[in-house]
């Protein structure tokens, strides 16, 4: 049970609320890793149900280079709630070779473990994994339908006989993509893989996705990034970081600033659910830190959002999210 009182849910349960963790770069290594195991510990003892990491390499913009690594130093130091990489960029590593990783950490954590997954869009990262950007797209698209099959026990091939794959016909892993289009969308619908929404866009945009995904049969988890701040909003911080954002998405239209900054509890579970409810999102992952805070205000923020904003949230969510999305 976390502290919070209430049983954290399965990875990206319908009315989950998880929250997306990133390294403070400017530490030495050691204490990156202890600073965002403490903040996990935080988050899941303070209400959220889980908790995010994400995939840049090289120390870009406050991201970590080995995602699924750092989740499972949450779940092995944290023994409630769950971890996932999301996203992990999937072109960059042989798909079987994921499959057999986090197959392997649910085996160790059975049911506290998920997975997102993203084509990836950054230069950098394919220079170092020594891999041409240009095959991306197209090792994505073959990669993601294997990987969901795999990590529900099935398409094996010369894995099947792999004690922890097999064991995931009886406890599958569930497998976000991220969408930023109807396409990718739609692909995600058709394997059997849920849909992560990116935070910079507009809910009108997004709602489009979620018609999407729905329109092509998906029937997995839809969760919805957000940026969240109780009091006033790093205004400069976040607008460093979204032209960082910007300078590689490849003309993806983020528009406005989509940060929910309130300096009242209430009126942040008003905005989300609101928000949620005009995407047509089933679960949320709220991010609080960017590159430039210090861990001291990434931790109150984490403190002050769960206890006062996630918990009630999740009582609203309970009485109005249709179970399976």
């Amino acid at each position: 049970m976390s502290r919070s009182g209430e049983e954290p849910s399965a990875p990206f349960a319908p009315g989950s609320v998880s929250v997306r963790l990133y390294p403070h770069n400017e530490l030495p290594a050691g204490a990156i890793v202890r600073e965002l195991c403490d903040q996990a510990g935080l988050a899941l003892g303070s209400g959220f149900d889980g908790v995010m990491t994400s995939e840049h390499h090289g120390g870009f913009a406050g991201y970590m280079a080995q995602p699924l690594q750092m989740a499972s130093f949450v779940l092995a130091e944290h023994a409630t709630g769950w971890a996932a990489a999301a996203p992990l960029l999937l072109p960059l590593r042989p798909t079987a070779l994921v499959a057999e990783e986090v197959a392997w950490l649910q085996a160790r954590h059975r049911g506290r473990v998920g997975l997102g997954v993203a084509v990836g869009a950054l230069p950098s990262d394919f220079a170092v994994a020594d891999i041409s950007q240009a095959d991306a797209v197209a090792r994505f698209k073959t990669g993601l339908p294997r990987l969901v099959a795999m990590l529900r026990g099935e398409e094996l091939g010369e894995l099947d006989g792999d004690p922890a794959l097999l064991a995931c016909r009886e406890a599958p892993v569930p497998v976000l993509s991220a969408a930023v289009s109807a396409t990718a969308a739609t692909r995600a619908a058709r394997c059997g893989a849920g849909i992560l929404l990116e935070g910079m866009s507009s809910p009108a945009r997004l709602a489009g996705l979620t018609r999407a995904y729905a329109e092509a049969g998906g029937r997995g988890a839809k969760v919805l990034i957000r940026r969240v701040w109780l009091g006033r909003a790093p205004t400069e911080l976040v607008k460093a970081q979204r032209a960082v954002y910007e300078s590689y998405a490849g003309g993806v239209p983020f528009g406005a600033d989509q940060t929910i900054a309130v300096a009242d509890q209430a009126d942040m579970v008003a905005q989300l659910a609101a928000t949620a409810a005009q995407v047509g999102a089933d679960a949320l992952n709220l991010r609080v830190q960017l590159p430039g805070m210090a861990p001291e205000q990434v931790r109150e923020q984490i403190a002050e959002i769960g206890r006062g904003v996630v918990t009630p949230l999740k009582r609203v969510w309970q009485r109005g999210v249709p179970a399976g999305g």
